[in-house]
């Protein structure tokens, strides 16, 4: 190599390195910039530090670094004035020009449900999470996977209601995100684990650069467009064929479900799991009783009516529940610098 283009190569290697730093990214100093110091970040920080160590008798290889993170209220937002997923329901069955009148009486029902619980306060009717997720099936039905992801994206696209300055697709806690940017500079594979559609996840966190193949989610059938009424055994997927969505919910990824699927799609048990619901505590103690590696298990409780529309008294009841179950508590109101970003405010709901 020449002296000239060496020189070139060291100061291109040089501007690099610099650009990295000041972004955060591998900078330990600036890796949780959106924190304010506390007890769930010292506890992620040394947990690292001694199972990246080779040296600890606690390593754990690369291929070994699982972590999972739920989504809804874990590193997006969920309170406006509830999950993404049902405000997109609502708005297909409901206000879709070119499909409202196409939705069935139990499609109209659950939509008609959400609408009810975030303009009147009407709590859901039991086993909701099971009756949204059926209408969802009906409602997205005979979209490819292309027309769908488009039309998620589409309404992410929309302002937030209860927020000014901020879209749906726009709507991440900050320090969760420096969360998984610290995690992935240290080894660790991360997986969005979440009760909701797994292609809406997928449309949402394609943003943020986490790959559709580490999303697990609900999950509805999936078929040729001219497969008709057979079955996918029976049938041969054609040059001219399409994959397209069906009618049938196969799984609602909640409690139980979400360690089936971790360990089927996976095949590997976590040692770190982030969630912040009941719907999440099957997977952290799926991750805790890892009969290899030391793990952990965090919480965040939305606790900060300031900043994010929350219920405190929930939230705090939740997080000394956490605690007693062995979880790690991470605190919004305490612990984040800012949840949204700059420039995004709290507003009052419009309907």
């Amino acid at each position: 190599m020449s002296k000239k283009i060496k020189s070139v190569f060291i100061l291109v290697s040089f501007s690099f390195l610099l650009v990295f730093a000041a972004s955060g990214r591998g900078n330990p100093a600036k890796s949780f910039s959106s924190w304010n110091e506390c007890t769930a970040i010292s506890e992620l920080k040394a947990y690292v530090k001694n199972v990246t160590n080779k040296r600890s008798p606690d390593f754990i290889p690369p291929e070994d670094r699982i972590a999972t993170f739920d989504m809804d209220g874990t590193f997006v937002g969920e309170l406006y004035p509830t999950y993404f997923e049902y405000k997109l329901l609502e708005y297909r069955i409901l206000d879709d020009e070119n499909y409202k009148g196409k939705a069935s009486e139990s499609e109209i029902s659950a939509a008609t449900a959400i609408r009810n619980f975030c303009q009147k306060g009407e709590a859901f009717p039991a086993h909701f999470d099971i009756i949204h997720g059926t209408a969802a099936a009906k409602a997205y039905a005979g979209m490819t996977l292309k027309e769908f992801d488009s039309y998620v994206k589409e309404f992410a696209s929309k302002k937030v209601n209860g927020f000014t300055g901020m879209t749906y697709g726009q709507s991440f806690y900050k320090p969760m995100l420096e969360v998984f940017d610290f995690l992935n500079a240290n080894g660790f594979t991360c997986y969005v684990v979440t009760g909701s559609d797994r292609f809406i996840a997928r449309a949402l966190v394609d943003s943020i650069g986490i790959p559709s193949n580490r999303v697990i989610g609900m999950d509805v059938e999936l078929k040729a467009d001219g497969q008709g009424d057979a079955e996918g055994v029976n049938y041969v997927f054609t040059p001219e064929d399409t994959l397209v969505r069906g009618d049938k919910m196969l799984i609602k990824n909640l409690k139980t479900n979400k360690v089936k699927l971790i360990a089927q799609e996976i095949g590997k048990v976590p040692v770190l799991s982030f969630g912040n619901s009941g719907g999440d505590t099957s997977m952290h103690n799926y991750c805790l009783k890892n009969p290899a590696y030391k793990a952990k298990a965090f919480m965040l409780i939305a606790d900060d009516a300031e900043r994010d529309h929350a219920n405190v008294e929930k939230a705090l009841k939740l997080g000394k529940q956490w605690e007693a179950a062995g979880y790690i508590v991470i605190s919004m109101k305490n612990d984040f610098k800012t949840i949204y970003g700059k420039n995004i405010e709290k507003s009052d709901f419009e309907f």
